[in-house]
């Protein structure tokens, strides 16, 4: 056997069966095959490895290979292929793919086009480098075509006086005693310092909001020795077409259900799915009700244990496991025509560190039986329907460093309107541009939490509070919760606003928020 997987096998507690040796002895790719491995071992916790357990396990071990190339996913197939294990998935793009039996009875699409699974492994300074390489090129590519950045030049190449334009990074920002701005701003080149005056009052507001790390355009006149800044220019986001359904069909939208919580609504949220059952409400309401095709669950799930300090005096279930269990229970009451996307959040059993990893059959088994669940990571960028709507779904993390760090949001209480945080997020296209405001990992290839693609919806959670609103073309969705406040939430800043829930109509773009707080069902259109 080779001795790379036989020493990986080793220092890991696996054991391979005899007829499984012999396959790998024959496969060619051995880095591969080890990060395959190590994925497995990861996040199943299996340490006997034989060809039953991969047969048994193809459909969920299918999804570890969704962060692979394309070249590297065909490798896996082969793999399996080689067992006498045909995987049941397409391959697209670089980064798509699809399951089959996400193709529903009902028609329903789904397409888990991005998701950010990394691999196990020593994390090491360059691999930070990268990650932020990996963003600058990327906000360049943006950038440098807009027509307002002109004769755009590498900060290296600035020597005369003259105007110019410059794509950088947000090394330093300072206030100087004259209340002007100091950016200090490199490129792969080098570094320089430019200068905001508060005499230029609408570039000095954008200055405002900038944050360290981010990657932005700016226009500048000046030589190396001083270089005033005469305009900002953000990567932003800017959405032309606004895409229907041809089927009359809905989606509907929550978060943050802390199952586990001793603070859990659980009769209102039952109550919801009375609802999506077409049990309860007004005729239209069931009729609308049996049109929900798509249900997007963006983070926190259930309470966790040990996220914070005193939690275990605040929970009715003590038990990850159990948790997941009753999560389990209560989204198995949910007809199953409902296609379930599931994102993981800070309380949920995986690491904090961003991207998250879909939640893990080691702590979730209960919700790998539900056939009608898609697991996805934190974030993730996923298509539905006919018309291909992509909706990127992030819990929210950065929200709450992100409203510490600009001025207008936090004087303006911006934890009642998660959804004015967002437009700021979409106009950085980043998730979280400062390194500090979240923890991360860095993905080997590129920044995961860099928006690649404009998507159409952008889900979120973690503030507790509904808000629907628009950014250039984008819809912003935040959603709820169905816990009651806590001491917790109150010490970080939310205000809950629980059981509220956004359905939208797919073809006709139509909104409306149930509120499911009380006896009747009401609702109000958006």
């Amino acid at each position: 056997m080779n001795q790379e997987i036989l020493t990986f096998c080793m220092q890991n507690g696996v054991l391979l069966d005899k007829k499984l040796i012999d396959l790998i002895d024959e496969f060619s790719d051995k880095e591969i095959l080890k990060r395959f491995l190590s994925e497995i071992n990861f996040q199943y916790n299996q340490k006997i490895l034989t060809i039953s357990f991969f047969n048994e396990n193809k459909d969920k071990l299918g999804k570890h290979i969704l962060s692979y190339s394309k070249e590297n996913r065909e490798k896996i197939r082969q793999f399996f292929l080689s067992m006498g294990i045909s995987l049941n998935l397409e391959i697209y793009d670089n980064k798509s793919l699809i399951f089959k039996d996400n193709e529903t009875k009902s028609g329903s699409y789904i397409n888990l086009k991005r998701i950010y699974q990394n691999k196990p492994k020593k994390i090491e300074v360059s691999d930070f480098v990268k990650n932020f390489r990996s963003r600058f090129i990327s906000i360049k590519n943006i950038l440098q075509e807009r027509k307002e950045l002109e004769n755009l030049v590498s900060i290296n190449r600035i020597e005369n006086s003259g105007s110019y334009s410059i794509i950088g990074l947000v090394y330093n920002k300072k206030v100087t005693k004259n209340d002007n701005i100091l950016l200090e701003v490199e490129d792969l080149t080098g570094r320089i310092n430019t200068i905001i005056t508060k005499n230029r009052p609408e570039v000095y507001q954008k200055a405002k909001e900038i944050l360290l790390d981010e990657v932005i355009g700016l226009k500048v006149s000046g030589s190396r020795e001083i270089v005033f800044v005469n305009d900002i220019i953000f990567p932003d986001v800017k959405l032309i077409e606004k895409k229907r359904s041809q089927n009359n069909e809905f989606a509907a939208f929550t978060s943050d259900i802390h199952v586990g919580s001793d603070k859990f609504l659980e009769s209102n949220f039952i109550k919801f799915i009375k609802w999506l059952n077409g049990e309860i409400g007004t005729s239209k309401q069931r009729e609308d009700a049996l049109k929900v095709k798509y249900l997007f669950i963006t983070g926190d799930s259930i309470d966790g244990v040990g996220v914070y300090p005193g939690q275990e005096n605040q929970l009715i279930i003590h038990d990850v496991k159990a948790q997941y269990k009753k999560l389990a229970e209560l989204l198995s009451m949910i007809r199953k025509d409902v296609h379930i996307i599931v994102c993981p959040g800070q309380h949920d059993a995986v690491r904090v560190a961003e991207p998250q990893p879909f939640i893990g059959e080691n702590y979730g088994n209960d919700l790998y039986e539900l056939k009608n669940i898609s697991l996805v990571t934190n974030p993730a960028l996923i298509e539905i329907s006919d018309a291909r709507f992509k909706i990127l779904m992030y819990h929210g993390a950065s929200m709450h460093g992100i409203i510490n760090s600009i001025d207008a949001l936090r004087t303006n209480k911006a934890h009642n309107s998660p959804t004015s945080v967002i437009k700021y997020i979409l106009r950085k296209r980043h998730l979280a541009p400062t390194h500090s405001l979240v923890t991360y990992t860095p993905c080997e290839d590129e920044d995961s939490l860099f928006i690649h693609e404009i998507p159409d919806i952008f889900l979120s959670g973690d503030l507790h509070r509904p808000e629907i609103s628009e950014y250039n073309g984008v819809l912003l969705i935040a959603s709820s919760c169905w816990q009651s406040i806590t001491p917790f939430e109150e010490k970080v800043g939310n205000n809950p606003d629980p059981c509220k829930v956004p359905i939208m109509n797919l073809k006709t773009r139509e909104i409306k928020m149930l509120d499911f707080s009380d006896d009747l069902l009401g609702e109000k259109n958006d």
